[in-house]
């Protein structure tokens, strides 16, 4: 039996995690087992994201599940499990799912993007590319070519999708 919670991905460490170097050149010593850990903050799945955004639209409209689903043509059952971030959709899912709700599929994930944000951790490759003064602008497909690169992506009100 598992311990694992039905919405972690479970990671294995390709090797342990290097601790930074002393300032005078020593290797700090491990921390002991009882010393206090800071907490993990865990980012939230997509799914679970996209699914919180399409429940929250439709109860927001007043609408049954049985509504929605039968104007996307989908069945009850399989919005239900979108809502509850257990199926992770197609693209062709969403978007008839955001018609539905009268949003576009660029709205719907700019929602699901909004949502993200407030669970962001600061990663090494955002300090990087903050470091070098480039910004989400720089990830549409427009700020790569002015880069001598171009990209098959399309930028969504803050959103950067890759085709």
């Amino acid at each position: 039996m598992s311990t694992q919670a039905p919405n972690e991905a479970r990671v294995i460490p390709l090797r342990p995690p290097a601790s930074p170097p002393a300032s005078d050149g020593a290797s700090r010593p491990p921390r002991p087992a009882d010393a206090p850990q800071p907490p993990v903050r865990r980012e939230p799945l997509w799914r679970d994201v996209v699914g919180d955004v399409l429940r929250r639209e439709r109860l927001a409209q007043e609408r049954t599940l049985k509504d929605v689903a039968q104007a996307a043509r989908i069945s009850m059952p399989y919005l239900s499990e979108l809502e509850r971030g257990r199926k992770e959709a197609s693209s062709e899912v969403l978007a008839a799912a955001a018609r539905a709700l009268g949003l576009g599929l660029a709205d719907l994930l700019s929602l699901a993007q909004d949502e993200l944000a407030r669970y962001a951790v600061p990663s090494r490759v955002g300090r990087s590319l903050a470091g070098r003064g480039l910004s989400g602008q720089a990830l549409s497909g427009q700020g790569l070519a002015g880069r001598g690169r171009t990209s098959p992506t399309a930028r969504y009100d803050g959103l950067c999708l890759a085709a």
